[in-house]
């Protein structure tokens, strides 16, 4: 099974559609609830919403998920009954196999419920027509890369002592991002020294800084103070999400005083000064803090900064069964 354990959960839906091909007249009978084998269509409703709850112990590689809807419903036409499922949850994975298993296993009951009725009936393609959720959703499009500054804070690694790991691994995980690395840089623990580089790619015109390191307990950490001086708007639900994440996953996170927020119109996010708590605290943010800029500029200020458009939602995607 894939690892999800680094994905945050988000409401995810998915919906899919199939059909059952018979003879008209059989269409008819379905419709009027005179079919020997009971109601059809309820049935299949039923079957295919037991379905959707079993779907992992179906499919090898689904992970087991709490699914808070399943809706199936049909149409019938001239010719066929056409079925679809759709399917929802709060969670780290992705919706679209219980929908589609939903749908399956209603047509085969409407299937086997006719079959001896009609030995011409078909399963038609069942086929996966949306999915929604997941961080892909919450992606913005940029005209151009936000020009990013990444600052490893610490006395070790600014005497040479220690190997900068967390800031590294910064930019590793922001390569992944519509943004470019535009200053990197390390620094002592150091209040005015900290202050003075932040404001300084302020006016370089850099778009967001992240640091690693100095939001901790310890004497030495002094980040926080540093940025809480010159941040003149703060945003402490990108931080809250971070511990929120970190909390889950160790009870050592609600030690971490990381803070967020605006210098002016640059974005400053603190980091813990660990490689996991780097890369925890991302998983939590990524990508969706980035749309903290549509929302700072806005109307036609913000058109000049995006591609015409956004990601469209994912439709028409494959996942056909013939």
């Amino acid at each position: 099974m894939r690892d999800i354990s680094n994905k945050y959960s988000t409401l995810r839906t998915a919906t899919a559609m199939g059909s059952v091909k018979m003879a008209p007249a059989f269409i008819r009978r379905i419709v009027e609830n005179r079919v020997e084998k009971g109601n059809v269509l309820e049935t299949a409703r039923v079957a295919g919403t037991m379905a959707a709850k079993k779907t992992s112990e179906l499919i090898p590689y689904c992970h087991p998920l709490p699914i808070d809807d399943v809706k199936i419903t049909f149409n019938a036409l001239k010719d066929k009954i056409e079925i679809t499922a759709s399917a929802s949850t709060i969670w780290k994975t992705g919706i679209e196999m219980e929908a589609l298993t939903a749908c399956a296993v209603a047509a085969l009951t409407v299937y086997d419920m006719v079959k001896s009725l009609d030995a011409n009936a078909v399963i038609e393609e069942i086929k996966l027509l949306e999915k929604r959720g997941g961080k892909s959703d919450f992606a913005d499009s940029f005209a151009t890369p936000l020009k990013v500054a990444v600052l490893a804070v610490s006395n070790g690694i600014a005497a040479g002592k220690k190997e900068d790991k967390a800031g590294q691994l910064i930019k590793e995980m922001l390569a992944a991002f519509p943004v470019k690395i535009a200053a990197y840089d390390v620094l002592p623990d150091d209040v005015e020294q900290i202050k003075a580089k932040v404001l300084g790619w302020e006016k370089m015109g850099v778009d967001a800084v992240f640091t690693a390191g100095g939001t901790g307990m310890g004497a030495t950490d002094v980040t926080v103070e540093a940025l809480k001086a010159i941040i003149t708007m703060e945003t402490p639900g990108i931080s809250e999400a971070m511990r929120a994440f970190g909390q889950q996953r160790t009870p050592y996170a609600m030690f971490s005083r990381s803070v967020s927020g605006l210098v002016n119109k640059m974005l400053v996010v603190a980091l813990p000064g660990s490689s996991r708590g780097v890369k925890e605290s991302l998983n939590a943010i990524l990508p969706g803090v980035f749309h903290a800029f549509p929302m700072m500029y806005g109307g036609g200020a913000w058109q000049q900064k995006r591609k015409a458009g956004n990601k469209p939602a994912k439709s028409g995607l494959a996942g056909s069964i013939k």
